[in-house]
């Protein structure tokens, strides 16, 4: 990684906002404008916001990188549509249930990758949101999306072990998870049949609002970092985030919650490749009667505050 994207990332994790702005407005700075939403480069690697106003103006967003990037982000898409004359987000479409329910008036359309639409008055892609707002993550409500639960028992907890086959690092044997699944009540997040004793043996639906409805009725989410994460996050399910010893940039390998999920909590291998060492930390935290899940523990379907004792345990 270069120089300046580790002085971004170090500002990032240290919460030190304006020092993260000034850096990307230096980068803006400094990039040939024919560069710009560059056809020839794959979508996850173009620049799209040249700096050019949106107050008031036609404004289109489009969804450039992977599903859970795109919920994480659609926390700004609020404070966008209330400066701008018109949000269109150009989105996958199975997202569009989920980001239907913002509260935000956007215009929705797929993103088709052989024909995506023409540019508007101004563009952005979703992840360049809080640098254009200079928005922190926290600046939103939460939760910030919303999905009708499942019908799922008292005290489930969901289980994520898979993350993209892009970064193998981040995913866990399942096995790993068979002592929780076996002394708690568990469901699968992953669209794949297992062996674990879970409620759903044959695997998660692949359909997002089917992901969705089962994530809600969660009373505790763990899992590795994929779109599952994201989605618990944003729909303000109590989640523990399983991290490899150096995690993608969101997150801070030196501390165990992040301002981007107020009801997530962090835990990180201790050196490369022990997911064991993190598994046990789990256990460990599961069986104490006095663990808290969250920062404020807020449901997606309603508040409620109690210890994991009173949800998962027993």
């Amino acid at each position: 990684m270069e120089e300046g994207a580790l002085n971004w990332v170090s500002a990032m994790r240290a919460e030190d906002y304006s020092r993260a702005w000034a850096l990307s407005a230096r980068d803006l700075a400094t990039r040939d404008p024919a560069t710009r939403d560059d056809p020839k480069l794959p979508y996850h690697l173009r620049w799209v916001w040249d700096g050019r106003p949106f107050d008031g103006r036609d404004v289109l967003v489009r969804c450039y990188h992977g599903l859970g990037d795109t919920i994480q982000f659609a926390r700004f898409l609020p404070a966008l549509a209330a400066r701008a004359a018109r949000v269109t987000v150009e989105a996958p479409e199975r997202l569009h249930p989920l980001l239907a329910s913002l509260d935000a008036p956007l215009t929705l359309a797929p993103f088709d990758h052989a024909h995506p639409l023409p540019p508007a008055d101004c563009d952005l892609e979703i992840t360049e949101l809080p640098f254009a707002l200079r928005a922190k993550p926290d600046a939103s409500d939460f939760p910030y999306l919303r999905a009708s639960p499942a019908a799922l028992p008292a005290g489930t907890i969901g289980l994520c072990h898979q993350g993209g086959d892009w970064d193998p690092a981040r995913s866990l044997d399942p096995v790993l998870f068979a002592p929780i699944a076996a002394a708690k009540r568990c469901i699968t997040l992953v669209a794949e049949p297992t062996t674990l004793p879970v409620l759903n043996p044959a695997g998660c639906p692949f359909a997002m609002d089917a992901t969705a409805a089962l994530v809600a009725a969660c009373d505790l989410v763990i899992t590795v970092d994929t779109m599952i994460a994201h989605l618990a996050g944003a729909l303000g399910r109590p989640t523990w985030l399983l991290l490899k010893a150096e995690p993608d940039w969101r997150w801070n390998p030196a501390a165990t919650n992040t301002p981007w999920y107020p009801d997530m909590r962090l835990y990180v291998q201790e050196t490369p490749g022990d997911w064991a060492g993190v598994i046990a930390r789990v256990v460990r935290d599961l069986t104490n009667p006095n663990t808290i899940v969250t920062n404020h523990e807020r449901s997606a379907h309603g508040e409620y505050r109690s210890t994991v004792s009173s949800r998962v345990l027993g």
